[in-house]
């Protein structure tokens, strides 16, 4: 690189670049501007700007290709091209010498095409300039891959790639191309004019029980040219295995215990059984949670942190902060999706406290934001009206101050506007109201705290081995990201934080854990606080050592399992009896009462479709199509939902999947037919769209009770016979309001 001023004179000691090398088919589907800072700063604009970009939506999150595979293959005599990041290389600060020159080695990925390398560079505050040029790769025998990137199981597809003779002289060629996951080969022989492709395609039936398709297609001629291509396409569980039912036993050394076990009606045959797995601590009972956040399938804000949380995911926590600027408002408060104008003060609270339970920093410049909007909200210098007819602003702001208070940032004056009414107050504002005389020197703290605890203990019920609460149908406000679940969970960290209650924390916890459903608390918010307390009591409570040999018999068949210091105990994996029910007896031999979790774990397809607070019908309408009453490839369709809702919901979203290869139109990328989507009406407009590989999905920020329509349009580019999961409508904060419709099998032709 060589970088000079206006005046041909080298740049300063402090200059610097910023270097970007991207394959330009992806600036054919989005041009980068960002680059071209003086014609941004020059351009002619109205007086009132506003600018944004939705650049990281479009390709930032997507996953393109192998980050890096050694050099090699071929067996020597040539390598297999593998390497098709987009994303070639970017340099953030490249400094400069006395000269203006910097040197920059990297290697290009195996794509054949053309790659843009763009730098920027600055010198200090009031020099900056831009410069481009590009590098062509070129072979003369090339293969391009067509196969979908994504494929479910089960599904039969037509997998395709095209054969380029780029050369000057015609050609005779062998192409052999296998799958490593799949016993059967394709091979065939071409004869291809210059300049002339041609595409090469075969059916495939997607196994069960993989993870991915490797495919491996290598293409030679007599005169000795030859290339070789190998890509990945994963393969996703048409219905994955799913904890449908979990039971927490504690194994006592002398008696042991059993529980009888049925196959769930509808369970896919050859898929689940019965597992169980043991620990010396009650943590053992979270694994069925963990494994739900893990398959948790949407992505607002709130739910990706609740899913690091829950899974203690530091590195997706790291990529998190790193967003989190683009998920600021103007008032500095957290936004469920960066393409949201205002954000919520109730996100912004659940962030600062779950965040700072798990013990991770937010960057000191969004915490400052964060903690500045949160003080003005809880001042009454911003407002934020509630998403239903609701009097709960006391509520919220008790929310906010809580979540001040955590990091000091909490003074007793945001009190003064409160009126404190325990008896009238729903459980989760006693919690707040709780952690807040803990942390803050109020007048009477001492008194009100115990006045607080007796309010709470008055409503504890502790049902056999299940905690609820008294009133506890008035505690579920779903629109305040709260539940049942989530006040027996936040009570256990209060009391473990007050260091109060020692002796019925205990039960808590136990009946808290028994609060579960089908392995799981009932919010990704429950389920991220659940983590935290049960890891926060094991940490004081369990210090009891577990050896010696415990035993898990079912069906005649007896497996063991020897405790061993700092290994943790294998899990054990029961198929299902022919008879589809069965006991399972464990018992324990050595010291210490260890703990076990059964799971029932199944997979099963929905054929009748499910009304639950939401009925959702879907309409399949032919946009554009070759053969009338055959879906052909290139073929356009409208997909047309119609949700059924009984109650109003906040934070709704609907998913329905679509079949491998397709493209849902209208994300605004270049080369995308604005013509096919404008006629589109949706009756209500989402907060968010999400276009996958594998579904469309909408999230609506409110969703009032009535009928409502969505559409969405989508191009067939994939020849097969696809098996897809339910459409879905779900309340996200009340998942027990929610509307299923099986799909059926969807065939395109070529």
């Amino acid at each position: 690189l060589q970088v000079k001023r206006a005046d041909s004179t080298a740049p300063a000691a402090n200059g610097e670049v910023a270097l970007a090398v991207v394959d330009e088919g992806l600036l054919e589907l989005m041009p980068n501007d960002t680059w071209q800072l003086l014609e941004a700063m020059m351009r002619r604009r109205p007086y009132g700007v506003t600018t944004a970009t939705a650049q990281m939506h479009v390709v930032g999150k997507r996953h393109f290709g192998l980050k890096a595979v050694p050099s090699g293959g071929g067996g020597g005599r040539q390598s297999t091209r593998e390497l098709f990041d987009t994303l070639v290389l970017w340099e953030g600060r490249v400094r400069l010498d006395s000269q203006g020159r910097a040197r920059v080695d990297f290697p290009l990925n195996d794509s054949v095409t053309r790659f843009r390398i763009a730098v920027v560079a600055t010198e200090g505050l009031d020099r900056f300039g831009f410069g481009s040029t590009t590098v062509r790769s070129h072979q003369d025998l090339v293969i391009f891959s067509g196969i979908p990137p994504v494929v479910r199981e089960g599904d039969r597809i037509g997998s395709s790639f095209t054969i380029r003779n780029a050369g000057e002289r015609p050609l005779d060629l062998e192409v052999r191309a296998s799958i490593e996951q799949i016993s059967e080969t394709y091979e065939r022989q071409l004869a291809l004019a210059p300049g002339q492709s041609q595409e090469i395609s075969w059916q495939v039936d997607v196994p069960a029980s993989v993870e991915e398709l490797t495919y491996r297609v290598d293409v030679s001629a007599p005169n000795g040219l030859s290339d070789s291509l190998k890509v990945t396409q994963q393969v996703v569980p048409r219905e994955p295995v799913r904890v449908r039912q979990a039971t927490l036993l504690q194994v006592p050394p002398a008696d042991g215990t059993s529980l009888e076990v049925a196959r769930p009606a509808g369970a896919l045959p050859g898929r689940g059984g019965v597992e169980v797995a043991f620990s010396s601590s009650l943590v053992a009972g979270l694994d069925p949670v963990r494994q739900y956040m893990d398959l948790y399938p949407y992505t607002c804000l709130e739910q990706r942190i609740s899913r690091a949380v829950a899974l203690n995911d530091r590195n997706e926590w790291v990529r998190l902060r790193e967003q989190l600027p683009y998920f600021l408002d103007q008032d500095g408060l957290v936004k469920y999706f960066p393409s949201l104008y205002q954000g919520s003060e109730v996100l912004t609270a659940y962030l600062l406290s779950v965040v700072h339970e798990r013990g991770w920093e937010i960057p000191e410049d969004s915490l400052d934001r964060m903690i500045n909007g949160m003080r003005a909200f809880a001042e009454g210098r911003i407002a934020r009206p509630s998403i239903i007819r609701a009097v709960d602003l006391a509520l919220r702001r008790l929310m906010a101050i809580e979540s001040l208070s955590r990091y000091g940032r909490a003074t007793p004056d945001l009190m003064d506007s409160i009126r404190v009414e325990l008896t009238l107050w729903p459980s989760a504002a006693l919690i707040d109201y709780l952690n807040i005389l803990h942390r803050l020197e109020l007048d009477g703290r001492d008194r009100r705290i115990e006045q607080c605890l007796n309010e709470i203990r008055s409503r504890l019920n502790l049902q056999g081995t299940t905690l609820t609460f008294g009133r506890e149908g008035e505690t579920g406000l779903w629109w305040l990201m709260n539940s049942p679940d989530v006040n027996a969970i936040r009570l256990i960290l209060t009391l473990l934080e007050l260091e109060t209650w020692t002796e019925e924390i205990p039960a808590l916890v136990r009946g808290a854990l028994n609060r579960t459903n089908q392995g799981h608390w009932d919010l990704t918010t429950a389920n991220a606080w659940g983590v935290l307390a049960v890891e926060k009591f094991a940490a004081r409570f369990e210090t009891e050592p577990v050896s010696g040999t415990s035993t898990v018999s079912m069906g005649g068949l007896a497996r063991p399992v020897r405790w061993s210091e700092g290994t943790p105990p294998p899990v054990v994996q029961l198929s299902w009896p022919e008879s589809g029910s069965g006991s399972v007896e464990i018992s324990h031999g050595g010291t210490g009462s260890p703990w076990a979790v059964v799971s029932s774990k199944a997979a099963i397809s929905r054929t009748e479709p499910v009304s639950s607070g939401y009925r959702i019908e879907k309409e399949i309408i032919p946009v554009e199509q070759r053969r009338q009453g055959v879906w052909s490839i290139g073929d356009v369709l409208r997909v047309r939902l119609t949700v059924h809702a009984d109650t109003d919901r906040n934070w709704v979203v609907v998913a329905d999947p679509i079949p491998a290869g397709s493209i849902i139109l209208g994300s605004g990328l270049d080369r995308d037919s604005a013509i096919l989507t404008e006629d589109e009406e949706p009756d209500i407009r989402p907060a968010y769209e999400e276009r996958s590989f594998q579904a469309f999905r909408s999230y609506y920020q409110y969703l009032p009770a009535g009928e409502w329509r969505v559409e969405y349009t989508l191009r067939l580019n994939t020849e097969g016979r696809f098996y897809l999961p339910s459409t879905r409508v779900e309340a996200l904060y009340s998942p027990e309001v929610y509307g299923e419709l099986p799909a059926a099998v969807f065939e395109v032709q070529q």
